[in-house]
């Protein structure tokens, strides 16, 4: 044990200083006993003395010994060491129990400083929607319709993308391919537990009749984590969507966590990227 030779060193030293404090005094006072006047008792206890002083300074070269003895010992653990079998490349692997670490990214949680998630970057907007490209479709209601607009339909695809499916415009499903890529690389456990809960939906938004959502122009996704849907406007989302987030963020992607009525599931492409996708002449 550690413990041991810290003990012994102590006593050692507690020993010695005795021995070097009191050895000289001892020795000092006997001078003063001159002639046969001397107090033959007190000589008695000096000897006496003297006898255990000399064995204190055995005891101290024996300590002293085996403390050099135990110092040059390799340290054991109290514990048993484990020693683990060979692996066998035969025996497909298999999990006793629950991961702790996969099974909270379904985890809800608050969203820390959710205001500022998409510090940088800002939503394109109905309005700059419908001023850059026109409205997806002539007329909107509350039902999800076909795409019109030919200058955009002509660039909507149905493709799988990662793990999910989606119906989306051909720059974003390629801009969406890429933070998949990124999240697969870096937390494939992630990657394997990420759900849709839809894209493309060609409707007015709520309580309007001719504003639509970027869902409508095929450049948004709801995402969550093993198909379990956010309560929207709690401020609470999953574990695995933060994380998402930090990668749709670097792509150039809004997270809804930061609108008023946060809607954590929802990405969008932000309006700076459909900036660079016009000026690039992909849109």
């Amino acid at each position: 044990m550690r413990v041991l030779p810290a003990v012994i060193i102590g006593v050692a030293i507690l020993l010695a200083s005795v021995i070097w404090v009191f050895v000289p005094m001892l020795l000092q006072e006997e001078e003063f006993f001159e002639g046969p006047a001397i107090d033959s008792g007190a000589r008695i206890e000096i000897e006496m003395l003297n006898q255990q002083i000399e064995d204190l300074r055995e005891r101290v070269d024996t300590l002293t010994t085996e403390v050099t003895k135990l110092a040059s010992r390799p340290v054991v653990a109290d514990r048993q060491v484990f020693q683990a079998p060979a692996p066998d490349n035969n025996q497909p692997f298999q999990q006793d129990g629950p991961n702790d670490i996969i099974d909270a990214y379904a985890q809800v949680v608050l969203i820390a400083d959710r205001r500022n998630v998409n510090d940088g970057l800002t939503i394109a907007g109905s309005r700059w929607l419908a001023a850059t490209f026109g409205l997806p479709r002539e007329s909107l209601d509350q039902t999800c319709r076909e795409m019109t607009n030919q200058r955009l339909a002509d660039k909507l695809r149905l493709q799988n993308v990662g793990p999910i499916r989606v119906r989306m415009l051909q720059p974003a499903i390629d801009s969406l391919t890429r933070v998949f890529e990124k999240v697969r690389a870096t937390d494939p456990d992630l990657y394997d537990r990420i759900s849709t809960a839809g894209s493309l939906c060609v409707r007015a938004i709520r309580g309007t009749t001719n504003r639509a959502s970027t869902h409508s122009y095929g450049l948004a996704v709801d995402l969550n984590i093993d198909g379990k849907l956010d309560t929207l406007g709690d401020g609470k989302t999953q574990l695995g969507l933060t994380i998402l987030a930090d990668f749709f963020k670097e792509e150039g992607w809004v997270w809804g966590a930061s609108w008023r009525r946060e809607d954590s599931m929802h990405f969008e492409v932000s309006r700076q990227k459909l900036e660079e996708w016009v000026r690039d002449g992909k849109l």
